[in-house]
């Protein structure tokens, strides 16, 4: 996964844009980060995740997540390895990220009329 691949993942959320947080892209919907790209390296993204998220993922993909150091990383920002994280997995977890994130008219599953 490249840093345009997860540009592109984070841009394709309903509402999302691309703005800059110390230094480092971010991403947010409603005005609120769920990503940033780049921070404390440049292979590196992170996602914002609850705690029990965070472990989850981290639980089922010990080599693509760990926790940001420190008191960021215990209240659930997730570090992404994008050099080992696939497209289905980062999607996914970004998913929860940008849900965290959004309003709820946005976030709920959305009724496809017949």
């Amino acid at each position: 996964m490249t840093a345009a691949q997860f540009r592109e993942i984070a841009l394709g959320f309903p509402e999302a844009v691309e703005a800059a947080h110390m230094g480092h892209p971010d991403f947010r919907v409603g005005g609120r980060i769920f990503a940033t790209l780049g921070y404390e390296n440049e292979g590196r993204g992170v996602l914002l995740l609850s705690p029990e998220e965070q472990q989850e993922m981290i639980s089922q993909h010990p080599k693509m997540f760990e926790p940001v150091p420190g008191g960021w990383g215990r209240r659930g920002s997730t570090q992404v390895v994008l050099a080992r994280i696939t497209r289905a997995v980062l999607k996914a977890a970004m998913r929860k990220a940008w849900q965290r994130k959004a309003s709820k008219r946005l976030s709920k599953p959305q009724r496809v009329p017949r």
